[in-house]
């Protein structure tokens, strides 16, 4: 039970319909992110293709063996790895978690508005001639289904969906698990799984919390799925986070409330241990999401509510295209 009863959002978007909202995402998509890419055929990652373009230095810990270029490595006696660039029809799926735990914020916007940017930010930046962009959206009444179309109404009608969904609401007393509870994230990445069969672009926008195991040596039951898409594609992985889930404030007694389970329990605040212990228990949580996303080999993006997003993925796609383009010596010598 991490969240506080009462979320704050930023009054004068919420105030906003729909589709002003949608023109303010998309304004600052375009005048903030647009410059970043490019190329026509640029995706958010730099990453494997499908078209040889040429080998490069094998870098130990961050390429796989299967990319090894042996008839290089041969005649130069140096490890070698095969270079390709992106497809020219690029293909972006989407797991947007919509579920209750997503209907929190304490600052300038909650986490599904948060979560809907980031989107946003994905889907004008994947456009171009050609490229598709599909969306499995995980919400309290199942797996919604957004085929991978091309083009600008397209994004735009996803994005229009997603900031009209009715609110998820936290159940009373949440059943043992059945064929009327809510999906999980496993759920949707399974769904998102079958449907994803030509390499591409995979990006999950949730705030990974769910079914995470009490016991830090045990993994979370979304990751073996996040895995096995990793193997096909290339994967973005963006956590949506509230400042108020990391640390409790000095506030006195507040309720909070479990949006998965609808469980309440009063808390005082003013008990500086049991600040310490929630930010410690709220610091190892991050640490296995931190943990499971790099075991399965994405990429991590993290978003907060209280900063700004769109710096965010400004810093996120720099400083993975000077990974990308960096000697394997210098790879080498910035990890040591």
């Amino acid at each position: 039970m991490r969240r506080a009863s009462v979320a704050s959002t930023d009054p004068g978007l919420a105030e906003l319909a729909p589709d002003q909202r949608l023109r303010r995402l998309e304004l600052t998509v375009t005048r903030r992110l647009n410059g970043l890419l490019h190329g026509q055929y640029r995706g958010l990652l730099p990453g494997p293709g499908s078209e040889p373009a040429g080998s490069r230095e094998y870098r130990p810990g961050e390429d796989e063996v299967r990319r090894m270029d042996w008839a290089v490595t041969a005649r130069t006696t140096v490890p070698h790895v095969r270079q390709v660039d992106a497809d020219r029809e690029l293909t972006t799926w989407l797991l947007v978690d919509s579920s209750a735990s997503m209907e929190f914020g304490t600052a300038e916007l909650d986490k599904r508005e948060l979560a809907v940017a980031a989107v946003a930010a994905v889907g004008f930046l994947t456009a171009g001639v050609g490229n598709r962009l599909g969306a499995q959206v995980l919400g309290a009444d199942g797996v919604r289904r957004f085929p991978a179309r091309s083009g600008r109404t397209h994004l735009l009608g996803l994005l229009r969906a997603l900031l009209a969904a009715p609110r998820a609401t936290a159940p009373t007393d949440r059943p043992v698990r059945g064929p009327s509870t809510p999906p999980e994230l496993v759920d949707g990445l399974d769904a998102l799984h079958r449907v994803a069969n030509r390499r591409g672009l995979v990006v999950i926008v949730s705030d990974f919390l769910d079914g995470l195991p009490d016991d830090p040596g045990k993994q979370p039951p979304w990751e073996r799925t996040l895995r096995r898409l990793t193997v096909r594609h290339q994967v973005l992985a963006i956590e949506v986070t509230d400042p108020r889930e990391l640390e409790l404030p000095d506030v006195g007694i507040v309720t909070l409330v479990d949006p998965e389970t609808g469980r309440h329990r009063e808390v005082c605040t003013s008990d500086r241990g049991l600040r310490e212990r929630y930010a410690a228990a709220a610091e190892a949580e991050r640490d296995q999401v931190r943990q499971a996303l790099r075991r399965s080999g994405a990429s991590h993006l993290t978003l907060r509510t209280d900063r700004d997003w769109s710096a965010d993925i400004v810093r996120h796609v720099h400083a993975q295209r000077r990974l990308a383009a960096a000697p394997a010596g210098s790879a080498r010598g910035g990890a040591a």
